[in-house]
């Protein structure tokens, strides 16, 4: 008789129930994983169980049966070979801290976060090594063009996972590879995190500039500007420029400026109307990393003394009041120079 251990599903744990965390929770299963899907919430737990579909962030999809919910920390990582982050970056730390208490040594720890820390400037990976006292090069970075609502339908996908320890990542890949989802590694986990985070600071402004009706053309300037600016901190931070070119970089910030699934984009569509901050983050009802990340890239800046004036306009326009058309003036009359000293 076949030892009931060898037929086992392998385990892993989903952090937290978003939308993001769902969908990859979804790949997961697809691959023969039994996941646990950890929320803070019973009641969410309880409606993701009983309806087999996450209708707070993902209504109308069927989620595989190899998903269960839980409320339990404890419960949803017990015994996991793979632990994933999707926590936002404000909540990644604390959430980390909490899940630091179950995972050992041998499990895979991965995130999907996009941003960096407000108060510290760090990156994902750094908070999640600091938090579960494991070298940073153990840490695996999922990004790219990638959005649940397409990932969750099996849409084809195609994303990147990083870690200075490439075997590391290469234990990620074989997790969430399959015939939808393909799954490249790179060892640059700062060029990926930097173009992961950067890249919404531009869907902000590709949103602004769709609803003032400023047309193609200035919306494919923003879109290589903005790479310039992304190449531009992530090589001062010591990120290669070969990751800006790749599916973290360019990939990800055409998806992310061009597409309506995209809350940064919706976020900057909503300014353009006239609407305060404040409201249009109260009607997305989701994060909007762009927001805390334009804070945080304008910081980064000052401190690797590197120009990144459409972040510097945005900054403008989100925490100072400045009117959107102002901001596309400001950058318009900047003085003149030559296109490729200015990504270096």
């Amino acid at each position: 008789m076949m030892d009931e251990r060898l037929s086992a599903p392998r385990k892993a744990a989903v952090l937290v129930a978003g939308s993001w965390g769902t969908a990859l929770a979804s790949v997961l299963a697809d691959n023969g994983f039994a996941v646990k899907l950890w929320t803070r919430s019973g009641e969410h737990a309880n409606q993701i169980n009983t309806e087999h579909m996450n209708s707070k962030y993902l209504p109308g999809a069927a989620l595989p049966e190899a998903i269960v919910a839980t409320s339990d920390m404890k419960q949803a990582i017990e015994n996991s070979e793979l632990v994933l982050f999707v926590a936002p970056s404000s909540a990644l730390r604390s959430v980390a801290k909490e899940a630091a208490k179950h995972i050992t040594e041998s499990m895979i720890c991965v995130h999907a976060t996009k941003g960096f820390e407000a108060d510290t400037l760090k990156t994902m990976s750094t908070v999640l090594a600091e938090e579960l006292q494991r070298p940073s090069s153990q840490i695996v970075v999922l990004s790219g063009p990638s959005h649940a609502e397409e990932v969750i339908r099996k849409l084809p996908t195609t994303v990147v996972v990083a870690a200075a320890d490439i075997h590391a990542a290469e234990k990620a890949q074989d997790a969430f590879i399959n015939s939808t989802f393909r799954v490249y590694t790179n060892t640059d986990t700062v060029g990926v995190e930097v173009s992961g985070a950067l890249k919404n600071i531009i869907a902000l402004g590709a949103g602004l500039s769709d609803g003032l009706k400023f047309g193609d053309n200035a919306k494919a300037a923003l879109i290589t500007r903005g790479l310039a600016e992304i190449s531009r901190l992530g090589a001062a931070m010591g990120a290669s420029p070969l990751t800006f070119a790749g599916l973290a970089g360019v990939g990800d910030l055409v998806v992310t400026c061009t597409s309506q699934h995209s809350r940064n984009w919706r976020a900057g569509y909503m300014l353009a109307q006239g609407k305060p901050l404040e409201e249009v983050l109260k009607t997305m009802g989701m994060v909007v990393e762009g927001v805390k990340t334009t804070r945080a890239a304008y910081e980064l800046a000052k401190r690797y003394e590197v120009e990144l004036p459409i972040t510097d306009q945005l900054h403008e326009v989100l925490f100072a009041g400045k009117e959107p058309r102002d901001a596309v003036e400001t950058l318009m009359g900047r003085l003149k120079t030559n296109e490729i000293e200015a990504i270096l």
